[in-house]
C-alpha cells in the first residue's frame, strides 16, 4: 500500500528542486494554491472586477473551509492579514481594567508575547508561565484570570500542548481561551467545540501550505460582542454594501473584524490549500508529519546532536525538531545543508527542521547523511 506522501507528492513542485524542511517558517505553495492564484491574476488582468461575484464566493469559500477544519461555523471566521492581526484583534478588542489577569507563556513567538506584555502598562497583571509547566501549574495560574493565550505548538522546540485539557481548565475558571494555532493548524486536529476555545488565529503560509498575507481568525459566536473591532472601516458594518448608509451597526458575524478590501488573490490560494488539506484528511496528515519529525529527532540524537525541549512523545511531538551540537556553528550547518539542496532554518542557536506530510523517509535520510559530517 502506498503512503500518503506518495499519493500527493505531485501537488508539490518544490520536490523537484529541494528537500524542503522549513514549513514552520514559510511553506512552498501547493500546486493547487499556485494555480488558483494564477487564475485570479489572469482573470483580473483580462476582465478587471467583472467576476466580482466569484471573488465574494471565494471569501466565503475560505470561511467555510477554515470552519470545516476546526469544527466551527463560517459565521465565526474572519479573514485577516496574518496571525499577528488576529491576536491583536483579541488583545486590543477586549475591555481591560487595572487588576485584570492574563496567563501567558515566556517561550512564545513575539506575536503571542508582545500584545500581552503591552497590557502590563494598563495595570493588567500577566502571569508568565513556561510552556513546559504542567497542567496543575496552569490550573493554578488561571484562578481569577480573564484570559489565557497559548500556542498549540511552540515555534522553536515544537512542543505541542494538550489543548483539550487546557480548555477544560479555562472553562472551569471562566477564563477566555485564545489559541495561536499557526504551527499546528492543518497537521493536527483542532475541534474548537471540544477544546472550548474562544478564539484562534493562524496564517496560511506555514502548515496550511498557502500564501503569505492571508489568514483566519476564529471568534466563537457567543463571545463576539465582547471583542470590539480595533480597525474600523466600511466592511465592519452590517450594511457595508450600501455605500449611502451611515448605519454603524456591526455585522452579525465574525465579518465585523474585517476592515476594508480583502487580499483577494491570497484568498484564492488559501481556499485551495485548505481544501487540499481537507481532501487528504488531517487524520492522514498527522501520522505522516509525526513520523518524519520522529525520524529527524531520533536520527539527530543518534548522531550526537542535542535536541530542544522535553523528550519527544506521541502526545507532545509536532512537526518541528530543533537540534544543535557543541562546537558546530548553526549558521554553517544551515548554509551547508542549503548548498546540498536541503532547506532548514537557524533559530536562536538551533537548527530547526520542520517536514510536512509530503516529505519522504528517504528525504530525511539525506538530511541525516549530511549531518554525519558534524
Amino acid at each position: 500500500m502506498d503512503q500518503v506522501w506518495e499519493r500527493y507528492a505531485h501537488h508539490f513542485p518544490v520536490r523537484e528542486k529541494l528537500i524542503y524542511l522549513n514549513h514552520a517558517a514559510v511553506a512552498p505553495l501547493s500546486r493547487d494554491a499556485a494555480e488558483a492564484m494564477k487564475h485570479l491574476s489572469d482573470d483580473a488582468a483580462n476582465f478587471g472586477s467583472l467576476h466580482y461575484d466569484q471573488w465574494m464566493a471565494t471569501y466565503e469559500g475560505v470561511r467555510s473551509a477554515a470552519a470545516g477544519l476546526i469544527n466551527a461555523s463560517p459565521r465565526e471566521i474572519a479573514l485577516v492579514k496574518n496571525t499577528s492581526e488576529g491576536i491583536a484583534t483579541i488583545a486590543m478588542g477586549m475591555k481591560w481594567e487595572p487588576g485584570d489577569i492574563v496567563v501567558a507563556f515566556l517561550e512564545e513567538f513575539p506575536a503571542n508575547y508582545f500584545p500581552w506584555k503591552r497590557l502590563e502598562s494598563q495595570g493588567v497583571e500577566v502571569r508568565w508561565l513556561s510552556v513546559f509547566d504542567d497542567l496543575q501549574r496552569i490550573d493554578e495560574a488561571c484562578h481569577g484570570a480573564k484570559l489565557l493565550a497559548i500556542s498549540y505548538v511552540q515555534f522553536l522546540s515544537g512542543y505541542r500542548v494538550d489543548i483539550d485539557a487546557i480548555g477544560e481548565i479555562c472553562a472551569r475558571h471562566g477564563c477566555f481561551y485564545f489559541l495561536d494555532a499557526i504551527q499546528g493548524l492543518g497537521i493536527f486536529p483542532i475541534d474548537v467545540k471540544k477544546a472550548r476555545i474562544d478564539a484562534l488565529a493562524a496564517d496560511g503560509h506555514k502548515w496550511l501550505l498557502g500564501p503569505e498575507g492571508c489568514g483566519v481568525l476564529f471568534v466563537r459566536e457567543a463571545v463576539q460582542d465582547r471583542i470590539e473591532p480595533v480597525e474600523f472601516g466600511w466592511t465592519n458594518v452590517a450594511y457595508y454594501s450600501d455605500y449611502a448608509s451611515r448605519d454603524m451597526t456591526l455585522r452579525a458575524d465574525a465579518g465585523r473584524y474585517e476592515c476594508g478590501t480583502l487580499n483577494t488573490i491570497g484568498c484564492y490560494g488559501l481556499r485551495a490549500s485548505i481544501e487540499l488539506i481537507l481532501s487528504i484528511g488531517v487524520d492522514n496528515i498527522t501520522p505522516a508529519v509525526q513520523a518524519r519529525a520522529d525520524q529527524i529527532y531520533a536520527g539527530a540524537r543518534a548522531l550526537g546532536f542535542e535536541t530542544l525541549g522535553p523528550d519527544r512523545t506521541p502526545l507532545n511531538g509536532a512537526g518541528i525538531v530543533a537540534f544543535r551540537k557543541p562546537g558546530a556553528e548553526t549558521h554553517v550547518i544551515v548554509r551547508r545543508l542549503k548548498e546540498s539542496g536541503i532547506a532548514v532554518a537557524p533559530r536562536q542557536g538551533w537548527v530547526r527542521a520542520s517536514p510536512h506530510f509530503y516529505i519522504s523517509p528517504a528525504d530525511i535520510e539525506k538530511l541525516l547523511e549530511e549531518l554525519r559530517q558534524w
